[in-house]
Order: C-alpha cells, then sequence, then structure tokens
C-alpha cells in the first residue's frame, strides 16, 4: 500500500483512551508493529486483547493488520466504524487519520468512490493535509480524472512544498498528461531536494526520452541503475534503456 499514516498513540487522548494504563500503550506498539512482521497474528492478538477490554486502540490494530493481510473491505468498514466511535473530545486530526486509512483501503479495493467520498471527509477535518489529499490524487488519477488530482496535488504542495512524493506524483501527472516542461519542473525540483531519488530519476528519463533527448535519458537511468541496483525500479530502468539502445540501433 502507498501510504499508512500512523497514529502515533492515539491511545493516550480522550476521556476513554486516557483510561489506558502505560502497558496498553506499550501492547498497541507491539501489535502495530507485529501487523508488518505477521499480521496474521497481530489480528489474532489484537482480537484476544478486545476481549479483554483493549478497546479502540485493540480495534485500530486488528483494522490496520487487514490491511496488510489485504482484506481491505472489512479494514475500511472497521476504520469508519472505529472513526465514528471515537469519543466527542478527540482530536479531529486522530479521527481524519482513521478516514484516511479507511480511504486507503477502499482504494486498495479499488472502491473508487468510497475511497473519494471517505478521503473528502478526512479532509473535511484536516483540510489541506498533504498526505490525504496525496492520496485522494491517487484516487483520481484511478479514475481518469488527472487534471483533478493536479489540484488536489498544487494544494499539498503549497502547503509543504518540500514533499518530494507529492512532486513526483505531481510530475508523473503532468508527463502523462504530456505536459512536459511542468513535469521536468516538478522532477528536476524533487532531484535538488533528493539527488538520489530512483522514481524520480526513472520519470525525468521517461520525460527525456518522449521529448527526444535520449542521452539524456540514458544518463537518468544509468545513474538509477548504478544507485539502486536490485530494486524494482532499476530493472524497470534497465528495461527501458535496452528499449531505448535497441530503438538506436
Amino acid at each position: 500500500m502507498k501510504y499508512l499514516v500512523p497514529l502515533l498513540f492515539m491511545l493516550i487522548t480522550g476521556p476513554a483512551l486516557a483510561q489506558q494504563d502505560f502497558l496498553s500503550n506499550q501492547e498497541y506498539k507491539h501489535c502495530m508493529q507485529l501487523t508488518r512482521i505477521n499480521p496474521e497474528q497481530a489480528f489474532e492478538k489484537a482480537l484476544g486483547w478486545q476481549d479483554m477490554g483493549g478497546g479502540l486502540p485493540a480495534r485500530h490494530c486488528a483494522a490496520v493488520a487487514l490491511i496488510s493481510l489485504e482484506q481491505y473491505v472489512q479494514a475500511a468498514e472497521r476504520l469508519e466504524v472505529l472513526a465514528k466511535d471515537m469519543p466527542d473530545d478527540a482530536p479531529a486530526g486522530i479521527v481524519s487519520d482513521l478516514l484516511g486509512q479507511a480511504g486507503i483501503a477502499w482504494h486498495q479495493a479499488e472502491d473508487l468512490d468510497k475511497a473519494f467520498a471517505t478521503l473528502s471527509a478526512a479532509l473535511k477535518l484536516s483540510p489541506n493535509h498533504p498526505v490525504l489529499l496525496t492520496d485522494r490524487a491517487a484516487v483520481l488519477v484511478d479514475g481518469g480524472k488527472m487534471w483533478e488530482a493536479v489540484d488536489d496535488l498544487n494544494t499539498a504542495i503549497e502547503t509543504n512544498p518540500y514533499d518530494t512524493g507529492a512532486l513526483l506524483f505531481r510530475g508523473s501527472a503532468y508527463r502523462q498528461l504530456k505536459s512536459y516542461d511542468l513535469a521536468l519542473q516538478d522532477l528536476n525540483r524533487v532531484l535538488e531536494l533528493d539527488s538520489d531519488n530512483g522514481e524520480a530519476l526513472f520519470e525525468r528519463g521517461v520525460v527525456y526520452r518522449l521529448t527526444q533527448k535520449p542521452d539524456l535519458a540514458r544518463a537518468d537511468w544509468l545513474k538509477l541503475i548504478e544507485l539502486h541496483e536490485g530494486r524494482p525500479i532499476a530493472d524497470l530502468a534497465r528495461r527501458n534503456l535496452e528499449k531505448l539502445d535497441l530503438k538506436a540501433e
């Protein structure tokens, strides 16, 4: 999955969550770590903890484990219910994080309408949140609404001009829209901030190829392979480089 916004010990906020002691915080941390290592075990642990009064933290861990298990619809539904069940005085940011996670799960389930609606609800609670905007932009791209996605990414980048993820995403969107000059502006900016960014090197190479600059494309892809050997993005660059060389012959 593309993003999973951590709630960072949401247990200590709100009257219902304040009843959890330090041991419960540690249990939540361990359970969340387990969702990445052994999600099946994490899910069973979370259910058992919930039966013993683990409450909202246990339910959240169970939902995140379901995302790791690719049970996206169940995860999304649990996260939406969890957001509704949060205490009235829970910070809006916590509720929006939960809705954002639900939106990601709906997206993974390929239900674009529910993903868009849930992420939009999250953005009402946390306006201009860069991560939520970027997640919603991904939904819009998959729905073929490229310029609307760019609008979301524009807002995300205005909020955080150093967000290399949003800049890279917008550069890729501009490339797909054949706005190559704008794509290069974003991709060059990413590489100014992170000169070894493999995804940006790959995307810029594609733009160079499409704009009939094969030498520049080759240079970016060769650098990418050197820096990121063994990663899928390096294999993709190598395949594109082979096609470029075949065309040159």
